[in-house]
């Protein structure tokens, strides 16, 4: 008879922990099925009794995220690192937020913690070389995106940025093999022509972006943007006929072309 409390004692926490466990089945199936607010209800009962649970913090924080309430979602970013300054995410998530922000110089200085913990997420490295690209740290940068590439090497946006670091650095030939990749593995391949021209001629690349720019008029005719770069790329080259087509781009809507009336002066 004396073994009874004992045996109780063991079946009410036996009986908690599978409750505890239901609890935040149930908060993980709300956040994956992208209701947020209502994960955000449940986590908060959750965390009142479970207040150093790193995971639900971490779900919290990324609900609030997701919200757009990045001020929240920093603090809960913020206490995982009090708890744990070795959670990667934590600081992924903080570098994200900033980077959102455009708080460039903060975002690269969590991404760069959290790529110290973890140096094979793909959306770290990633971002950091983002971040870096912004900040024009182009060595850096194009070393980061080369181990995202690495580890994802159909992305097409990685191939992207790559390519645009490159081209910042003067590489023609790498910046052409980084592009050409970016346009096989966008799924628009019109899209992809385009925001190729757009970066190589931001690189100063015009002759290059311009084909681009005129193989995208071929299937698309009425592409107003493209019919501005196109005529913005003829321009810097010396061929009059770019500011006609600038003027042209202007009249049919198109703001790029609107804001480079000095460059046919």
């Amino acid at each position: 008879m004396k073994r009874i409390p004992h045996i109780l004692t063991i079946s009410i926490v036996i009986l908690l922990l599978s409750s505890c466990s239901n609890d935040f089945q149930k908060i993980e199936a709300l956040y994956n099925s992208q209701n947020y607010e209502a994960a955000l209800e449940e986590l908060n009962s959750y965390l009142f009794f479970h207040v150093t649970d790193l995971k639900a913090i971490h779900m919290r924080a990324r609900s609030y995220e997701e919200l757009g309430d990045f001020s929240s979602a920093k603090k809960d970013y913020e206490k995982i690192i009090a708890l744990d300054d070795e959670y990667a995410q934590a600081y992924a998530g903080l570098g994200k937020l900033y980077f959102e922000e455009e708080d460039y110089d903060k975002s690269e200085s969590y991404l760069l913690r959290a790529a110290s913990l973890e140096p094979k997420d793909f959306d770290i490295l990633y971002l950091l070389g983002r971040v870096q690209l912004i900040n024009e740290k182009y060595t850096s940068a194009e070393l980061f995106l080369t181990k995202a590439r690495e580890i994802n090497p159909t992305n097409a946006k990685v191939h992207f940025y790559e390519g645009m670091v490159r081209a910042m650095k003067g590489d023609v030939l790498g910046c052409a093999v980084s592009f050409n990749k970016y346009v096989q593995f966008e799924p628009d391949q019109l899209v992809g022509r385009y925001n190729r021209g757009f970066a190589l001629m931001r690189a100063g690349y015009v002759s290059f972006a311009l084909e681009d720019f005129e193989a995208v008029l071929k299937a698309n005719p009425n592409h107003v943007e493209a019919l501005a770069k196109k005529g913005y790329c003829l321009a810097r080259m010396g061929n009059p006929e770019g500011c006609n087509i600038l003027q042209e781009a202007a009249i049919k809507g198109s703001e790029y072309a609107q804001n480079q009336k000095e460059i046919c002066i």
